[in-house]
């Protein structure tokens, strides 16, 4: 499973989540204590915004401890929102198109999780994007999928409503062809001057997902990552969290979730 991290609050260098801590990014590359495998070594990448519109974007396919650049440009770049990923492969190859965050106009996204049978899903749930977000699958990962169907599901305009509808999507044709393979999902959104982020999972053994409120923001993370930056919490499943450009919380229990059709 994948490990992410994401920061929003006063300009910092992308060292603050990536580097610098006991736990950071980079070392949950190599030892992370909260997945399926410690080791995500199939490519990384990070988003950041300056401006509130179309973010910076870096990844490539290298493991993040083996590319040269990794550190020169956390510790460079500053900015008061980023994103970050580092990739463990699931069912598609390691090629930069595939890694983590996925981008279009101002909106960012990362994902951790998995589409349960996967490979007999692809193709009715890509033929369900409209010709506009079809055209701008460019990987085979089920992460770049899930991102166009909440894109094409109204993420602008009801980022909670499009999560239900995509959930539901997806569970609806996991019921056409009587697969048992769990949906677990945690992912992490941005629009340039908010953070969301929510995790569900059909079978409740939801991907982990934490934050803290620190100095001067909030930072989301797969696995907590010093106790010098305060007090970690689990976000909670089925909940949609969003994080404002002051650093405060709006909740949104997605309750819509329960409906029948979630059923494991």
């Amino acid at each position: 499973m994948c490990r992410m991290a994401a920061y929003i609050g006063a300009a910092r260098h992308l060292a603050v989540i990536v580097v610098t801590p006991r736990h950071s990014l980079l070392v949950q590359s190599q030892d992370a204590t909260e997945a399926k495998l410690a080791v995500n070594g199939d490519g990384f990448g990070f988003a950041w915004y300056n401006n509130g519109l179309e973010p910076g974007l870096y990844k490539d396919i290298l493991p993040a401890w083996s590319d040269a650049n990794l550190v020169s440009l956390c510790t460079h770049i500053s900015a008061p929102l980023f994103l970050a990923h580092v990739r463990a492969s699931t069912d598609a190859e390691t090629a930069r198109a595939n890694c983590h965050p996925f981008t279009w106009r101002n909106w960012s996204f990362m994902h951790n999780g998995q589409i349960g049978n996967f490979g007999a899903l692809r193709r009715p749930l890509e033929n369900s994007l409209s010709d506009e977000f079809y055209a701008l699958r460019r990987g085979q990962t089920d992460s770049e999928l899930v991102f166009l169907l909440l894109l094409q599901a109204g993420l602008e305009r009801d980022p909670a409503q499009a999560c239900v509808n995509v959930i539901r999507q997806i569970t609806e044709n996991t019921l056409k062809i009587s697969s048992k393979a769990p949906v677990r999902r945690t992912c992490v959104i941005s629009v340039g001057v908010a953070l969301y982020a929510f995790r569900y999972a059909s079978d409740g053994r939801c991907p982990t997902l934490y934050s803290v409120v620190t100095a001067g923001g909030v930072i989301l993370a797969s696995e907590p990552m010093d106790p010098e930056f305060g007090t970690w919490s689990e976000v909670e499943p089925n909940t949609l969290m969003r994080v404002d450009g002051e650093g405060g919380y709006r909740t949104e229990r997605m309750e819509r979730v329960a409906s029948p059709v979630f059923v494991a």
